[in-house]
């Protein structure tokens, strides 16, 4: 039946409660239920004057606000503040009633720029969420995964220029010179001249140092790309054919999916170099696994965690050696002797350990020259076979071994249940595919905020599970405290006609 009773239904007045036009199981209700919002008062509390100024607004509210927009997967700060003027649930989530005004979309910005600059306010309160969900006894720090995704940056591809690539400075640089030269001494050689200190700062640093850019390069140096929007990101090949400017979010989590940590570097630096800033926030957590993939497979991150009492869980990697020739495996190594055997039982003497950390044993031509599996070993002009052994290539080993142990596999597996789903999750419904912030500082305020986000959704989902369990706990054990009482069992009986 056609009716015309839209526009007095719009005219009409009603009295109502902004409690009751937001459903009890929404998504914000739940979220306000399962955390103590007042816990930012302390950590603002010093950028705020008492008794000076005109009246603030609700730091509560100002840190509820991005949350709305991470929380939703919202483009924008401007388009939150839309959402905002219409959306009860919002509304009811900030404190605010129908007819109070919205704050204007630039407020944050202002107060990230003037009043939260230089401050670590937003680590603080994903550490802080990340307590409550500890305190439930909801996170296991036994195994941890460990992965790093790539957010596209909001630069240009297109708008780049040209600067020298500064070789940058390794964690573990001072542990392994002292290995290197350990190493070098036993073998009766003489230490290595140490580099030359009086090299400009790393790449991928703020991108305000103008020694570092210039316009004239000289020739034959090595230079990167650097863009003129955003120069603290990074050049990233993302596939074949995309080429874009990312920040690269190294995260850890739990096998329940729980976010336990994130760091945040530019998209041109590798996983391996920029693993010891998360670690030195997971080794806190005392796990006993650290599980990561190939990235992260190398010598000086197996003997980190291993000289820790953590054990390294790395996946199978295909040698790369070129197909015909023999695998670096086939070749045996004498721990006794410090050499390798090849396959036509020739000796691989040791020669010289390299700046890198890598010994050196190479064979002997002559004998080469003459061996039946030459053209399966090496295709050296002199018929000198060189094969490489890292200092620490013992770790490998028991990585390795700990790889091979039985049940780690399925272990392994669970990556892509875990930090995987976390990746995914966050560029599907968080927004986390790319940032519209200039700068490493605004990125990893974003990478902060949308973590704890989804540390709040699940906070949240367990929160109204555990109490839908006390509930129907509670009715069965009123029903049980009814049906023993003495007035049931003989209204019972009653019935029965006894």
């Amino acid at each position: 039946m056609m009716t015309k009773n839209a526009d007095k239904k719009r005219e009409q007045m009603m009295m109502f409660s902004m409690d009751d036009m937001v459903p009890q199981n929404h998504m914000l209700r739940l979220i306000d239920k399962a955390i103590n919002w007042n816990f930012i008062y302390e950590l603002v509390e010093e950028k705020y004057c008492p008794d000076n100024g005109r009246p603030s607004m609700d730091p509560v509210m100002l840190i509820k606000i991005p949350f709305i927009q991470y929380l939703y997967g919202i483009k924008s700060m401007r388009q939150t503040i839309k959402e905002i003027e219409v959306n009860v649930a919002y509304r009811w989530f900030l404190g605010l009633d129908m007819l109070d005004p919205v704050p204007h979309f630039s407020t944050f910005g202002k107060n990230y720029t003037r009043r939260f600059k230089d401050t670590d306010l937003f680590e603080q309160i994903f550490s802080k969420i990340l307590e409550d969900c500890m305190k439930y006894k909801l996170v296991n720090t036994e195994q941890i995964f460990v992965d790093a995704t790539h957010v596209k940056a909001c630069a240009n591809s297109k708008k780049m220029r040209r600067r020298v690539a500064h070789e940058q400075a390794l964690w573990y640089e001072e542990e392994l010179n002292k290995e290197i030269e350990k190493d070098r001494l036993a073998h009766g050689k003489k230490p290595l001249k140490k580099k030359d200190d009086n090299q400009p700062p790393a790449s991928g640093g703020t991108g305000n140092d103008k020694d570092s850019i210039s316009e004239e390069l000289p020739e034959g140096v090595k230079t990167q790309k650097c863009s003129t929007s955003d120069p603290e990101s990074g050049w990233f090949r993302k596939g074949e054919h995309k080429h874009v400017f990312a920040y690269a979010v190294e995260t850890a989590c739990d096998k329940h999916g729980w976010i336990l940590g994130y760091t945040v570097h530019p998209g041109n630096e590798h996983d391996s170099r920029t693993f010891h800033a998360l670690y030195d926030k997971i080794y806190k957590l005392n796990p006993r696994m650290v599980v990561a993939d190939a990235g992260y497979k190398t010598p000086a991150i197996a003997h980190q965690l291993l000289e820790d009492g953590i054990a390294p869980l790395f996946p199978y990697t295909c040698p790369k050696t070129k197909d015909g020739f023999f695998r670096k495996h086939e070749f045996v190594y004498d721990e006794y002797y410090d050499c390798y055997v090849c396959p036509g039982s020739h000796v691989l003497t040791y020669s010289t350990t390299n700046r890198d950390g890598y010994k050196e044993y190479k064979s002997c031509g002559e004998h080469c020259a003459e061996c039946q599996y030459l053209s399966k070993c090496t295709e050296s002009k002199n018929h000198v076979k060189l094969i490489t052994r890292h200092v620490w290539e013992g770790y490998m080993e028991m990585s390795e071994d700990i790889r091979h142990t039985i049940g780690n596999r399925q272990i392994y597996q669970l990556r892509k249940e875990t930090i995987e789903r976390i990746f995914g999750t966050a560029k599907e419904q968080h927004g986390f595919r790319y940032t519209q912030y200039v700068g490493k500082a605004r990125m990893e305020m974003k990478a902060g905020l949308t973590f704890a986000c989804m540390n709040l959704k699940k906070l949240a989902a367990y929160s109204q599970t555990a109490l839908a369990k006390s509930e129907e706990l509670a009715k069965q054990a009123k029903f049980v405290e009814l049906a023993t009482s003495r007035q049931f069992q003989e209204t019972y009986l009653k019935r029965l006609n006894f």
